[in-house]
């Protein structure tokens, strides 16, 4: 991913550093494994930790590749020119390939699960946060993006929260399902290793033995982890997109911090335009993007191919970093994140009463009004509003039917707004415990 929209953590776990520092724990561990059970001299295993402090050269590695072609035995020719090629004979032994790059990119995903997790949180923590905040807060709801009937800010940000909390939970499960190793060897019937070895090689690094590997991991488990990413993304996507729809001019119920300094036009100097959540709409499709070559690498040929791997080597860093990148910047969008009252107010009163509609609708069947007649009672004096702008209350209190069914008294009751919020507290009792 391009360092515009990394951030360091992240990008660390994907580093080639890190993913031979973890190549080499895999076989090290593997061979204090063997030695345990007497298949190797434990003075070869004790040798192999030598390197434990070995900055490997990722350019000789390449170099190495670039004749041998296999990205697996340049790095253990290279551990070799470290620690003897006699101390180093009994490394990687039994094992194949896929041991080691499926255990260590499952190693790698985990912790990039723990950094999401931890933004998920943070995400979480920036929404209650507000969501307390404006709990009161009176705003017009929409549906097709029209006024329908009073809400709150607070409920907004709400719901945005139990989504998220949601996705707390689907990032957990991700994280343990493609929680596993394999120490298996080819084809994954252990026939020239111990299990004890997968065994002791997972409890070091945080993982469960696989089930039954094949000669891979199977990609069920992944297909499912970068699904999860997509479904965070889009959650993500969900919040930008409400944010962008309150900083439109003729909303402007909510809006982006505008930092000092910053411009939001070349060209007119007026502009404060939503660039931070239209980024991250851009982002989530990014991390979307991933979900479908995950999906497809769950069918291979047989015990294995490797039509996953090339995929798998853009998909990993880019969507973690990306999703890592996009958390942090939508909490800080939150977190900073204007609100303006008065123009909710304004906003709703610019038909004045209209959302109050189905108040009226439910009182006239109350008193004894059939529905179909009710709903044109409310809908005759409604589209006045639409069109020539009228107080609603107005032209119900002057119509002699609507007067006739309800009474003055009632028809005015309908029009207090706190029958809209008498059950937030309970909502936020559900949400937030």
């Amino acid at each position: 991913m391009i360092e515009r929209y990394s951030r360091p953590e992240m990008v660390s776990i994907w580093s080639p550093a890190t993913k031979f520092k973890i190549w080499f724990e895999i076989e090290a561990h593997a061979c204090d494994a063997m030695a345990d059970i007497g298949v190797i001299p434990r003075e070869n295993a004790d040798a192999v930790w030598k390197a434990k402090d070995v900055e490997f050269d990722v350019a000789r590695i390449d170099e190495i590749e670039a004749v041998t072609k296999h990205d697996v035995i340049a790095f253990l020719t290279h551990l070799a020119e470290h620690i003897g090629s006699d101390e180093a004979r009994f490394v990687h032994q039994g094992m194949t390939s896929s041991d080691v790059l499926d255990t260590c990119f499952n190693v790698q995903l985990v912790r990039a699960a723990d950094i999401l997790i931890e933004g998920v949180k943070g995400l979480m923590a920036a929404l209650k946060k507000r969501a307390l905040e404006h709990k009161m807060t009176l705003r017009v709801g929409r549906s097709h993006g029209i006024h329908a009937e009073p809400t709150t800010m607070g409920l907004t940000f709400a719901r945005f929260y139990a989504e998220m909390d949601r996705n707390l939970l689907r990032m957990n499960t991700a994280r343990a399902e493609v929680a596993t190793g394999a120490i298996s060897g080819a084809v994954g019937t252990f026939a020239n290793i111990d299990p004890a070895v997968e065994e002791h090689v997972c409890k070091q690094l945080g993982l469960t033995p696989e089930p039954i590997s094949t000669q891979v991991i199977p990609r069920d488990r992944h297909a499912a982890f970068f699904a999860a990413l997509g479904v965070v993304s889009s959650s993500i996507e969900n919040i930008a997109i409400e944010i962008r729809h309150m900083q439109r001019t003729e909303v402007l119920e909510g809006a982006e911090f505008f930092s000092m300094g910053q411009k939001g036009s070349s060209a007119m100097p007026h502009k404060k335009n939503p660039v931070l959540t239209e980024n991250l709409t851009g982002l989530a499709r990014l991390v979307r993007m991933a979900v479908i070559p995950a999906m497809e690498n769950v069918a291979m040929w047989h015990e294995r191919d490797i039509s996953h791997s090339s995929v798998e080597r853009n998909i990993g860093p880019d969507s973690t970093i990306t999703l890592d990148f996009a958390l942090a910047r939508m909490t800080a969008v939150v977190d900073k994140m204007l609100i303006f009252p008065e123009n909710m107010l304004d906003n709703m009163n610019k038909f004045p009463g209209l959302v109050m509609s189905q108040r009226v609708l439910l009182a006239l069947t109350q008193a004894g009004v059939s529905r179909e007649t009710a709903y044109s009672l409310v809908q005759r004096n409604a589209l006045q509003v639409w069109e020539y702008r009228k107080d609603f209350r107005e032209l119900l209190l002057g119509d002699p039917e609507v007067v006739a069914a309800l009474g003055v008294e009632a028809i005015n009751e309908k029009f207090d707004m706190s029958y809209h919020t008498k059950h937030v507290n309970t909502i936020f009792k559900r949400v937030f415990g």
